[in-house]
């Protein structure tokens, strides 16, 4: 008799071990199930990420090249430089020393780029930024036009900004923008320096970036 309630009791013993491990192996089965769901996910989420990052960059690039297309005559000459979508014109070309208004070689090749954009413009759901640019030097005492290089860079990103509406371009997809002797492509540390930095440029701006965070902006004629 003792012995059958031994065996028994062994026996009601050893059920709960069994069952026991066996709820763990199902714990640790669902976890590892759960990890692998997660990630699978961030894996998708990531490749995902990349891709559209890849598409951004794949766009950026072919309205890059859209651009210098449409500018190819412009750049042969030699007149301007595109530069990570950016189009360089040098001040000394466009204006003369410390002054803001255009000289006919200036307004001459302003006209030849008017075209070009226009077209680009008519393709792409884009605005143009016409940015001024200075020298480190101060300007002249007693000039009445403008106290600073803030100012002069102002008022030579209008003149061009008009003058590209005067000649065809559409006022809605066009401003300017002043940066004064920010910014400069190269250190003022002599003459030759300071001429490369005296500059316009004209960059292409999606709508949606156009007025943040840019200085001094205006698209307006003159009175």
């Amino acid at each position: 008799m003792d012995e059958l309630q031994d065996a028994s009791h062994d026996g009601a013993q050893s059920t709960p071990v069994w069952a026991i491990f066996s709820d763990l192996m199902a714990a640790l089965v669902g976890i590892f199930v759960l990890l692998l769901v997660w990630v699978i996910g961030i894996q998708l989420e990531l490749s995902q990420s990349l891709e559209q990052e890849r598409a951004k960059l794949q766009a950026e690039q072919q309205r890059r090249q859209a651009l210098e297309e449409a500018l190819a005559d412009p750049l042969a000459s030699g007149r301007i430089s595109f530069q990570n979508g950016r189009i360089g014109i040098n001040g000394s070309v466009l204006f003369a020393l410390n002054a803001d208004r255009l000289q006919p070689e200036g307004r001459a090749l302003l006209e030849s780029l008017v075209e070009p954009l226009r077209t680009y413009l008519a393709q792409h759901d884009e605005l143009l930024m016409v940015s001024g640019f200075t020298d480190d030097l101060p300007i002249q005492q007693g000039n009445p036009r403008y106290a600073d290089n803030w100012g002069l860079s102002a008022q030579r990103a209008l003149t061009v900004t008009r003058t590209l509406i005067d000649q065809g371009l559409p006022e809605a997809r066009i401003f300017a923008a002043a940066f004064g002797d920010n910014q400069p492509v190269t250190p003022n540390v002599d003459d030759a320096a300071r001429a490369k930095n005296r500059r316009v440029e004209i960059t292409t701006v999606p709508r949606a970036d156009a007025t943040a965070g840019e200085p001094e902006q205006t698209g307006q004629r003159d009175e």
